[in-house]
């Protein structure tokens, strides 16, 4: 049995489309930071502790045990995704409380698990 292939099969190229899609395409650094904003999102613990700051701003010690992991793990995930401009921070006297950087990465990651979770029929 053949395999089945997804190519085009004609030399017509559609220059319309080529042209205001090449024209709307972002600068490859931009491309390069989009696809790192991602990546750092691909983490698992990543994702919990998102999850955990979309529901409610939190500190450190409250993500641990949640997430049943280490403070300084904990912190070190917080330091990463404060890099990204994920998070953010708040001091409070000798408190530190961490929440989503702003509405664009709460919409983002909401769409993500809506995304999931219909998929996934839940």
């Amino acid at each position: 049995m053949e395999k089945e292939t997804y190519e085009c099969d004609v030399e017509v190229i559609h220059n319309d489309i080529l042209e205001e899609v090449k024209q709307q395409m972002p600068e490859d650094n931009n491309i390069y930071d989009l696809s790192d904003f991602f990546k750092v999102l691909g983490d698992s613990t990543r994702a919990k502790i998102m999850w955990a700051l979309d529901l409610h701003e939190m500190c450190v010690c409250d993500l641990a045990i949640l997430l049943n992991m280490t403070k300084s793990a904990i912190s070190h995930q917080l330091s990463t995704l404060r890099e990204n401009n994920l998070v953010k921070y708040r001091r409070d006297g000798k408190m530190v409380y961490y929440s989503l950087s702003d509405y664009h990465v709460k919409e983002i990651f909401e769409k993500g698990m809506e995304h999931i979770l219909e998929r996934n029929g839940d």
